[in-house]
C-alpha cells in the first residue's frame, strides 16, 4: 500500500511487488488473481469471518440480532487494520476503478446477509425486508467506518455502529408494533386546538420504547 501511494498505483508492477515481499511473481498470482486484488487482502478473510458468526449463531437467536453482531465483529477486524484501512481510502480516492472494486467488495457482504436474512425472517415478513435490512445494516457499518477514515481515526465509529443498530432494532419493534395492532381512524376538524392536541400524541409515540 505504501509504494501504491509513493509511486502511484499505475507505475507499481506486480513484479516490484514481489520483488519488495521477497517472493516471486509466480507466489503473488498463487494467493491474489489480479493487482487489484492486492489493495483488498482482507476482505476474503472478513467475509469468512461474518460467515462463520452467522453459522455459529446460537439457536433462537433473532436472525437481525445476529447479521447486527457479525456486522459488529466486522467494523473491529477492520479497526484492528488501521494502517491497512487508512491507506487504503487515501489510495481509492485517487484511483477510480479501485473505489468501483471496493463497492463491488462491500456487495459482497450484503449478499451474504441478505441471503441469510431470507432464510430466517419469519414467513409473513414483508419480500423485500431481507434486502432492504442487509442494505441498510451494511450502510450504517460503512457510514461509521467512512466518517472514522474521513477524519483519519477520530471518531468513535463503534458507538457509532451501536447506535445506527439499536436506532434498526427501534424501528423494527414499531413496525411490528404497527402491523398487529388494531387501527384507529378519525376525522377531526382543523383547528389550533386539534393541531395542538396532534402534535401532543406525536411527542408522546417519540417517547415510546
Amino acid at each position: 500500500m505504501a509504494m501504491f501511494l509513493k509511486e502511484g498505483y499505475a507505475n507499481v508492477t506486480v513484479e516490484a511487488v514481489a520483488e519488495a515481499s521477497s517472493v516471486s511473481r509466480r507466489t503473488v498470482f498463487r494467493h491474489f488473481e489480479s493487482k487489484d486484488e492486492l489493495v483488498f487482502p482482507d476482505h476474503a478473510e472478513r467475509l469468512g469471518l461474518v460467515a462463520r458468526h452467522l453459522a455459529e449463531a446460537p439457536p433462537g437467536t433473532d436472525p437481525v440480532d445476529a447479521v447486527i453482531g457479525a456486522t459488529e465483529a466486522s467494523l473491529r477486524e477492520f479497526l484492528s487494520r488501521p494502517d491497512l484501512v487508512l491507506r487504503r481510502y487515501k489510495l481509492t480516492r485517487i484511483v477510480p476503478e479501485l473505489r468501483k472494486r471496493e463497492v463491488v467488495e462491500h456487495e459482497r457482504y450484503v449478499a451474504l446477509t441478505r441471503s441469510y436474512l431470507r432464510d430466517r425472517l419469519p414467513p409473513d415478513a414483508p419480500p423485500f425486508q431481507p434486502m432492504a435490512l442487509a442494505a441498510l445494516i451494511d450502510a450504517i457499518h460503512r457510514s461509521a467506518l467512512g466518517n472514522w477514515v474521513r477524519e483519519a481515526g477520530a471518531t468513535d465509529p463503534v458507538a457509532e455502529l451501536t447506535a445506527g443498530m439499536e436506532w434498526v432494532r427501534r424501528m423494527l419493534v414499531h413496525q411490528s408494533a404497527f402491523s398487529t395492532a388494531p387501527l384507529l381512524l378519525a376525522v377531526l376538524p382543523d383547528s389550533p386546538e386539534t393541531r395542538r392536541m396532534l402534535t401532543s400524541l406525536k411527542n408522546a409515540a417519540e417517547d415510546l420504547p
